[in-house]
């Protein structure tokens, strides 16, 4: 992980990026359906989202089969080097929030692969998630910002991939 953007909670998005792949982004999704009453106001109206940017890269995911779009989750937060990864790395913290959230909403709709509906968090993801409903909104917008900062690949740093060829 790299460094937080912020100072908000280090220990919570600590614990967050220590949970496994899949943990990570069950978490993300039970964050969108519990406290997401209180968290989506603020993705699609933030200031500095590009709604148009984090739709075309939705659209990307959107085209591809279940088990992809699945891979593609894993690979942004595995910060994998692939063509989504690096477009992904190259938006704003915002806009990546935002993206997330367009995820969750496709997979409310099953348009992108939904969680198992007997799906159960671990105990140690259940305890990052009482964590984070127990932050002020600000403070709850702020580490899902951070988390999702650090995914992805950032093609300017980047170095060249042989393996992908990017």
């Amino acid at each position: 992980m790299e460094a937080p953007i912020s100072n908000v909670n280090p220990d919570l998005l600590s614990a967050v990026v220590a949970l496994s792949t899949d943990q990570q982004l069950a978490l993300l999704w039970f964050i969108y359906k519990e406290v997401g009453k209180s968290i989506t106001p603020a993705a699609p109206g933030a200031s500095t989202a590009a709604p148009t940017i984090a739709e075309g890269l939705f659209k990307q995911v959107l085209e591809l089969s279940h088990d992809e779009q699945l891979q593609v989750q894993r690979d942004l937060i595995e910060r994998k080097n692939s063509l989504i990864s690096r477009e992904y790395g190259a938006l704003s913290d915002t806009t990546k929030l935002l993206f997330w959230y367009l995820l969750a909403q496709g997979m409310d709709r099953t348009e992108i692969i939904p969680m198992p509906a007997d799906y159960a968090l671990e105990p140690e993801a259940t305890q990052c998630m009482t964590q984070l409903q127990q932050l002020e909104h600000s403070e709850q917008i702020t580490v899902l910002r951070d988390l999702v900062a650090n995914m992805g690949v950032d093609p300017a740093s980047s170095p060249h991939d042989e393996a992908t060829g990017l």
